[in-house]
């Protein structure tokens, strides 16, 4: 209110006139909300500030200006004003004395204004004016807030009181009306009378001290009972349906809150579902690798194999061939021999001429015999090579298996760890979902669609790892070509040798066929030469077996590392199949979940269907509840009916009775 007397002042001032101090003490006292200048004189120039202040003012809810003294032309400041004020409510105009302006300024103010509900105007002349109060009543037919006027001691006539019958037909919002101490009259009182049954909303009319005769006061009094009566259905009705709404909200609210509660535990489950899936995708992984280790310890296993199965290959390829040479060279000794027999009877001759020759042989024949020991030897050395090549790889073969075994016995505490982990989860996950059956919804569709997907993922990967290992075997026939390749190749090689050193034996036989011609004359020392040849080539032969026996056991050794490979091969497929079986395992376990969702979703659609059979109930219920209102709102109506009918027939028999009254010939004509 501060600012309101600071801009009042102002207003003053910029008008010419001083502020009333009678009115700055009130606006300085009063409360919050309420403006009281009652018995205060307003001059117009206040009013005029007053009239600018108040369309502006957003706080003052009441406004009293009860005998106030107020001029034609303050009055009329002061109520064009409030027809553009938004928030007053309650306006007192008590005893100012208020004619036919201020009448007119009153029916502007009703036809504009949108927020005043009570209107207080006692002890004026509105109804002096006929013209002046039409247009009062017209605003009041036009007003759409007002609820309470108070138009006491105001000289209504029964003129006036027409027009506000006319008013009243129009108006649908007034409840009171207070015409007391007025001059309504006889044709006032049924031109009132005549207008209520056109009128719902009006409950209270007051027409005490206007000259109007007690049967129309009666007949006003019993159309009131029966309006506040259907004010009272009316509110009653209102409770009942605001009751109802109360209910039908509570019930969506608990609905909702469910269905809350509903989603909340299927995003958890959701969640659960999706970290159990995430595991299980993990452990799939983790089998996976260990898998793909599995076979690249088998592929380099195999690959060595071949390696040693290749170099004991050659090994006994050049064994062979070392001993057909020997065969070779017992062959050719035979034949020397026998020719030699053949030819030492023409030899004898020329023995005394080619000793020195012979002795030149013989030397040359001990060189190529210590060639041929020392290729022996060669031999010998890598022959052992190969036996230590072999005990490499047996210890190798022997530190793999160990290996292997560590890593099964690993995967198998891995498996049984994962396994309880498995038993563990779906034991917590078989007790939520046992707790949580009753909250379950149609969303459940979407979860097994997602294990739909994720089971169709797993396949993916399953045939993903399938083609890795098909590409993995690939690799492995292409390396194992490749070394049939190197095999070849080495054979080709070994060939070539073979060949340089059968060139090379042809040139020994052609120097020994020269040295037969030049040895014809020394049968004797050639038979000795031929003694030691026999003796070193029966050394050269028992060593060639000790060869084939050492070779033999070798073939043995390596048929028994094929066996234990083979049962290694075999226990490794058997493990597999066990973990392909403990998949399937899982992959059933996984299906006797999709069974239990799909018994869960088909208990939650009984649930639906339960709940929907309730909502019809109610639904029902609200539909008879409905039916109950519109008989009982017929029956009002009906009522309503009678009543008018009453009202009419009470009209009819006071209009009779009044012409056929003495009073008739006292009243003035219309």
């Amino acid at each position: 209110m501060e600012e309101f007397r600071r801009s009042y002042s102002r207003l003053c001032r910029e008008s010419g006139a001083e502020p009333q101090e009678a009115v700055l003490q009130q606006l300085h006292q009063l409360p919050r909300g309420r403006l009281d200048l009652a018995t205060q004189s307003l001059t117009v120039e206040t009013c005029r500030a007053l009239g600018k202040l108040l369309p502006r003012e957003t706080l003052c809810t009441e406004l009293v200006l009860s005998d106030c003294m107020l001029s034609e032309e303050g009055a009329t400041l002061l109520l064009r004003g409030l027809c553009a004020n938004t928030v007053l409510r309650f306006l007192d105009l008590k005893g100012n004395n208020l004619r036919a302006a201020g009448a007119e300024a009153l029916g502007k103010l009703l036809q504009q204004n949108k927020s005043i509900q009570s209107l207080t105007l006692e002890w004026n002349s509105l109804g002096t004016w006929d013209d002046a109060f039409a247009t009062f009543c017209g605003g009041l037919a036009a007003n759409g807030a007002l609820q309470q006027l108070d138009l006491r001691n105001n000289q209504i006539s029964h003129k006036g009181a027409e027009e506000l019958a006319l008013a009243l037909k129009g108006n649908t919002t007034l409840q009171q009306l207070d015409l007391r101490w007025n001059n309504v009259g006889l044709l006032g009182g049924r031109a009132l009378m005549n207008c209520l049954p056109s009128n719902r909303t009006l409950w209270r009319l007051d027409l005490a001290g206007n000259n109007i005769p007690g049967d129309i006061l009666r007949a006003v009094e019993q159309a009131m009972g029966h309006s506040q009566d259907r004010l009272t259905t009316f509110q009653e009705n209102q409770a009942r349906t605001h009751v109802l709404s109360k209910e039908v909200q509570h019930l969506r609210e608990e609905k909702s809150k469910q269905f809350l509660d509903l989603m909340e535990t299927i995003d958890k489950q959701r969640e659960e579902m999706a970290k159990s899936s995430r595991a299980s995708a993990a452990r799939v992984g983790q089998l996976q690798e260990a898998l793909n280790e599995r076979h690249s310890i088998i592929n380099a296993l195999k690959a060595k194999l071949q390696m040693t199965e290749a170099a004991l290959a050659l090994s006994e390829q050049k064994a062979q061939d070392l001993g057909e040479l020997l065969a070779t060279a017992e062959q050719e000794q035979l034949s020397l021999s026998q020719r030699q027999a053949k030819e030492l009877k023409l030899e004898q001759q020329e023995a005394a001429e080619r000793e020195s020759k012979l002795l030149r042989d013989l030397s040359a024949a001990n060189e190529k015999n210590l060639l041929l020991q020392n290729q022996v030897d060669e031999l010998e050395r890598k022959f052992r090579c190969q036996q230590e090549q072999l005990f490499q790889t047996r210890q190798e073969l022997t530190s793999m298996s160990a290996e292997l075994k560590m890593r099964a016995i690993q995967a198998e505490e891995r498996l049984d760890m994962e396994k309880r982990r498995c038993r563990q989860s779906l034991e917590d996950s078989e007790s939520l979902r046992i707790k949580e059956v009753e909250h379950m919804t149609r969303h459940l569709e979407e979860s097994e669609k997602a294990m739909q997907e994720r089971v169709q993922r797993l396949e993916a990967v399953r045939l993903s790892l399938e083609e890795e290992l098909s590409r993995v075997k690939a690799a492995a026939l292409s390396e194992r070509g490749q070394a049939e390749e190197e095999l070849i190749k080495a054979k080709s090689q070994a060939r070539l040798e073979e060949q340089q050193r059968l060139a090379h034996l042809e040139d020994k036989l052609r120097l020994l066929a020269q040295a037969r011609d030049e040895a014809q004359g020394a049968c004797l020392q050639q038979k000795q030469v031929v003694a030691e040849a026999q003796t070193r080539a029966s050394q050269l032969g028992l060593q060639v077996e000790g060869l084939r026996r050492r070779l033999e056991e070798l073939q043995q050794e390596l048929s028994l590392k094929d066996q234990e490979r083979v049962a290694e091969v075999s226990r490794v497929r058997v493990e597999l199949q066990e973990q392909n079986g403990r998949l399937q395992a899982e992959l059933a376990a996984q299906e006797a979940l999709r069974e239990k969702a799909a018994a869960l979703e088909r208990q939650l659609k009984v649930m639906a269907s339960d709940h929907r059979e309730a909502l019809l109930d109610r639904e029902s219920e609200n539909a008879s509840l409905r039916e109950k209102l519109r008989l009982r709102e017929a029956e009002i109506a009906r009522i309503r009916d009678e009543e008018a009918q009453r009202a009419s027939f009470l009209q009819n028999a006071v209009l009779a009775y009044v012409q056929g009254s003495p009073v008739r010939t006292l009243s003035p004509p219309k």
